[in-house]
């Protein structure tokens, strides 16, 4: 995941939550937290219980967020965001629990009416598990219109002005596209992208869950009846190396572009 990507998804989190901004450069933004969102990222139980028992008005924490350190100020600080990060996978939970839907529209600078087309943002998490782990984000956008698919999405957007508000002089073209078709285009799109990876780190996987497995059963070759820990050791094995992909949607929406933008 781009760092500019980060910065564009955590932007529209933070405004569909309706937090306040405080601050935000190009590599970083601290917003005024609501309570909802304090309560779910700043782990503080005991100061909101207390509150509400005491009929005290709590207040939201400010959260600082470092998404390229070169291009925040220097005596900024904050916590340092990436993909992988705590932070950052906490945000993907809360945003498909709050936020999985967005709609924003391009803002342009313009006194003639202009059409905004419709495009369906999706935001997938791709997770390749065995002895390793690796995490893949993609980001997607689909014409809703000519049915045209643009790969690094979220990264496009970032280079827009985009509002939550249909701006003036402007109007939206009608989707030819249903949008659960759209999800489902785009899944296949991601589908058959995984198929034809290369896939050596599963192949590698399984040559070294055959290695540990011929390893359990010389351990055990004089044992005429193989004991309980013996099924454990194995049923361990199969876990720990056997190669799975997750394909994991954090969230989407419905974008509204002017055509020279798509």
């Amino acid at each position: 995941m781009l760092k500019n990507e980060i910065h564009l998804f955590l932007n529209t989190y933070f405004k569909a939550a309706e937090c306040t901004f405080l601050e935000e450069t190009e590599g970083s933004l601290t917003v005024k937290l609501t309570p909802e969102l304090d309560k779910e990222l700043m782990n503080r139980p005991f100061y909101w219980h207390y509150a509400e028992k005491t009929g005290m008005k709590g207040e939201p924490l400010s959260l600082t967020l470092i998404t390229e350190q070169s291009k925040a100020p220097k005596e900024l600080k904050g916590e340092s965001v990436h993909f992988g990060t705590p932070r950052l996978q906490q945000i993907f939970q809360s945003a498909k629990q709050h936020t999985s839907f967005i709609r924003l529209y391009e803002q342009k600078t313009t006194d003639s009416r202009q059409a905004l087309h419709p495009w369906l943002l999706v935001n997938m998490k791709v997770s390749y598990e065995a002895n390793r782990k690796k995490d893949m984000f993609h980001s997607f956008g689909l014409n809703l219109i000519n049915g045209v698919i643009q790969e690094d999405f979220m990264g496009q957007l970032s280079y827009k002005s985009l509002v939550s508000k249909i701006p003036d002089y402007s109007f939206t073209i009608t989707p030819l596209i249903k949008p659960t078709s759209g999800v489902k285009r785009l899944q296949r799109f991601l589908t058959s992208q995984i198929e034809n990876e290369n896939h050596d780190w599963a192949v590698k996987a399984r040559m070294k869950w055959n290695e540990d497995l011929t390893l359990l059963d010389d351990f055990y070759e004089n044992e005429e009846k193989k004991p309980e820990a013996y099924f454990i050791e194995k049923a361990a094995l199969e876990k720990q190396y056997s190669p799975r992909i997750y394909v994991d949607t954090i969230n989407g929406g419905l974008i509204y572009l002017h055509p020279s933008s798509g």
